[in-house]
């Protein structure tokens, strides 16, 4: 008999991760992007009801956290110790990511796995020694093929140039242990086949079924110049690629050769959310590993796009890192969060301006969303006291707002939820609060306020009674987006000691109508989006 919905959900997580992120620098706004989708995602399917699991993490070995302390003057675990606990962990929660676990590869609970995954397919056969000579950069901790290579200009004239970094590649030559990738090209291209959406975007899907289908090469996964990285253990003179100590992250912080209960509740992961640079470590040398193993597949690699300021991508080595914290100070937590997912569809390069999110802040925020609300209670407020009415006039305008809600939901779901989609399931929500506001001018309930007859005050009741469950309905659409604001919405609106903590609210229940009851006492809070003062110097 196959496992029941129910059964498969009890039995596995839905398990997203993020890319672990390289602590040679704090983060900029291209880590938040990447974090605060995966947020937006759990939180979701967490107010869907189902069980989830959110990994997060710091990735602290390697040749370039190495340099980076080292032109710091500390040694690489005191400078990974610094960033992680002054700088990456304080901004997540500062961003309210609800991350369920932070994996750091320098803990003893990843290391001493990943030492005895990769002793096991040396035992295999799956790994022998080899020499390599070839460009080597730096920043990605990757050789790269000559044909990957651009001609450096000005300072860096007939220089070879990352064309991720722009700086000039090394030339390196050394004795390697290397997995036998070029065995997994034929498998790797039939699981393509069968799993058509493994790989998202398209673009990125095409991008790395064209890599294969021209052959792989063997990877090297260790390296004997330097010794910041997890040891090999059969072999103390080499330490273990960072990329490969670095995937691991992903079976280890859900206890892979350690819990296998917990192992088996979660792995693998339903969604793995990566920058496109690294897209074909995860899509081709992860899988590989994984088969090599005999472990499951992750479901999804989905690759987001660049954020881009002044045509580069936002980068420390660029210089165009932005501190999340330089936008939060003056949008709000809750505001940062929508922006990008919202202006950027994922998956997509995506230009960032200050003048944008300024504009879409007045427009779509302050004026649509927040002048709604407070609308909605203040007029609740002077005509019924603060006492939300009954509704026992519904006609067909209020029928087309219901029909309205059911819609913005099933589409948010749908959007969010399965296609991670975020700016189509956010849109979907804001065209339905464009439509409230349509309705609220249409019915002009000042108007009918001034009919005092049982029927004029029935109609203004049913007006506002509508707005009001409008508005509930989207506090729990936007709560994974911005927990904060929904939760002052919802705590404005009475519902708390109605329906309970907005947490319990499942999205693909939004639309259910009649949830806010009538009676509740609805209050004129603060202002969700107050106006912003001019950018600040």
């Amino acid at each position: 008999m196959a496992a029941t919905g129910s059964e498969k959900q009890a039995a596995k997580a839905y398990y997203v991760s993020t890319p672990i992120y390289y602590v040679n620098d704090a983060p900029h706004l291209g880590h938040a992007y990447t974090t605060v989708a995966g947020d937006v995602l759990t939180r979701w399917h967490r107010q869907r009801g189902e069980k989830v699991w959110y990994l997060t993490g710091t990735d602290e070995h390697g040749q370039k956290i190495m340099r980076t302390a080292e032109a710091n003057d500390v040694t690489p675990q005191a400078w990974a110790d610094k960033l992680v606990e002054e700088a990456w962990k304080p901004l997540w929660e500062h961003l309210n990511i609800a991350n369920d676990d932070f994996i750091r590869t320098t803990e003893t609970r990843h290391t001493d796995r990943v030492q005895e995954f990769v002793q096991d397919l040396y035992d295999k056969g799956e790994i022998y020694k080899g020499g390599y000579e070839g460009p080597y950069c730096v920043g990605c901790e990757e050789y790269k093929l000559p044909g990957d290579l651009i001609d450096g200009e000005g300072d860096f004239a007939g220089q070879k140039l990352c064309p991720i970094h722009k700086k000039p590649v090394e030339l390196l030559k050394e004795e390697n242990y290397f997995f036998k990738l070029s065995a997994y090209g034929p498998k790797l291209l039939e699981f393509y086949a069968v799993n058509p959406d493994f790989i998202q975007p398209e673009s990125a899907r095409n991008e790395v079924v064209n890599f294969v289908e021209q052959g792989l090469q063997d990877l090297s996964i260790s390296r004997s110049t330097f010794d910041w990285g997890v040891p090999v253990p059969w072999d103390d003179q080499h330490v273990i690629y960072v990329w490969v100590d670095a995937l691991l992250n992903y079976a280890t912080a859900v206890g892979y050769g350690a819990d296998q209960e917990k192992f088996d509740a979660t792995f693998p992961a339903d969604v793995h959310l990566i920058g496109k640079d690294i897209l074909r470590f995860h899509s081709v040398i992860w899988p590989a590993m994984l088969m090599a193993q005999g472990l499951p597949l992750p479901g999804k690699v989905v690759a987001n796009g660049w954020l881009m300021v002044g045509g580069e991508k936002m980068s420390k080595s660029n210089l165009t890192g932005i501190k999340p914290q330089d936008l939060t100070a003056h949008f709000g937590v809750d505001a940062y969060r929508w922006y990008f997912l919202r202006a950027i569809a994922y998956g997509s390069d995506g230009s960032f301006s200050w003048e944008d999110f300024s504009a879409r802040y007045t427009s779509e925020l302050a004026n649509d969303y927040g002048n709604l609300a407070s609308r909605v209670a203040a007029m609740v407020g002077k005509y019924f006291g603060g006492v939300l009415p009954a509704d026992t006039a519904a006609g067909d305008a209020e029928l087309a707002v219901r029909e309205g809600l059911a819609k913005a939901v099933a589409t948010a779901d749908r959007k969010i939820g399965e296609e991670l989609d975020f700016q189509a399931g956010i849109l979907a929500v804001f065209d339905f609060v464009k439509q409230v506001n349509g309705y609220i001018t249409e019915q002009e309930p000042w108007k009918v306020a001034k009919d005092t007859t049982p029927e004029g005050q029935a109609r203004l009741a049913a007006v506002l009674y509508t707005a009001a469950e409008s508005l509930r309905g989207v506090a729990v659409l936007l709560n994974p987006v911005m927990p904060e604001t929904s939760q002052r919405l919802w705590d404005s609106l009475g519902a708390e000691e109605s329906l309970g903590a907005l947490a319990d609210q499942r999205v693909q229940d939004a639309g259910t109508w009649g949830a806010l009851p009538a009676g509740a006492t609805v209050t004129k809070g603060a202002v969700l989006f107050p106006r912003l003062e001019e950018k600040p110097a």
